[in-house]
């Protein structure tokens, strides 16, 4: 886990912190594909489920995949998913979405580093608080 050594309180903290972010996560991803329209939002869910074997709460673990459906799904539009799925995560954990427009956005990496950052800010909090 990171190679970090937590006291049990903390690591209880850390696995919640987990939890709290993949929710924050998949709110994210529900606003951006209910940006298409719910019914669109719904289909989107539907093919992801039964074509690509991905269920909805799945997602957070599953990111890569998520990625690649939406891929085969949207094409090259699907980075503008990504893009909206990264701004409403980021205003979520309360970090900035810092992008370089010239580089190639490589989703999963996006949402890892936003895991880490999240997390390192609760173990900070939680270290503080003690």
């Amino acid at each position: 886990m990171l190679g970090i050594s937590l006291k049990p309180r903390r690591l209880e903290e850390f696995k919640v912190g987990g939890k709290f972010f993949e929710r924050l996560f998949l709110e994210a991803v529900d606003e951006a594909l209910a940006s298409l329209g719910e019914s669109a939002k719904q289909s989107v869910f539907f093919h992801l489920e039964n074509k690509f074997e991905i269920k909805r709460n799945e997602i957070p673990k599953r990111i890569e995949d998520f990625a690649e459906g939406l891929e085969k799904i949207f094409g090259a539009g699907a980075q503008y998913l990504e893009i909206l799925i990264m701004k409403g995560l980021y205003e979520r954990i309360g970090r900035p979405l810092e992008w370089d427009k010239c580089k190639e956005l490589v989703f999963a990496e996006y949402v890892v580093a936003a895991k880490r950052s999240f997390l390192k800010g609760r173990r900070s909090q939680v270290s503080y608080q003690e």
